[in-house]
């Protein structure tokens, strides 16, 4: 996993950059057996399923995780603008996406030209 940096904002003070493309991560996770009969119960009294927010979470940082490699791949030094969106596929499967800009820095050339 690549440690560059994700930001969901637009500019990064002190770095100006160059856009590379869109990036993405993605994942798509299942519910157990054991969790489904949980959340079954707990819909009935209500309150929050804790199988399920642990497993959105999960798939976020994989989502992330994922989003960073595939910048990394890119050749950026960070992604700017980064969201995520959700969904089911189906009632046993949720997805995750993370996406945004990837972007490269742009650094100043410092040599003189004496020509």
């Amino acid at each position: 996993m690549t440690q560059l940096l994700v930001t969901t904002t637009e500019n990064i003070p002190g770095h100006p950059y160059e856009v590379i493309g869109e990036v993405f991560g993605l994942t798509t996770q299942s519910k157990n057996l054991v969790r489904n009969i949980g959340a079954g119960l707990k819909g009935l009294v209500g309150g929050e399923i804790k199988d399920y927010t642990k497993m959105l979470e999960e798939s976020r940082d994989v989502a992330v995780n994922r989003l960073r490699d595939n910048a990394s791949a890119m050749g950026a030094d960070a992604v700017v603008m980064m969201r995520f969106d959700t969904g089911s596929i189906s009632q046993d499967m949720q997805s995750v996406a993370a996406y945004g800009t990837a972007v490269r820095f742009i650094t100043e050339d410092l040599t003189t030209d004496n020509a």
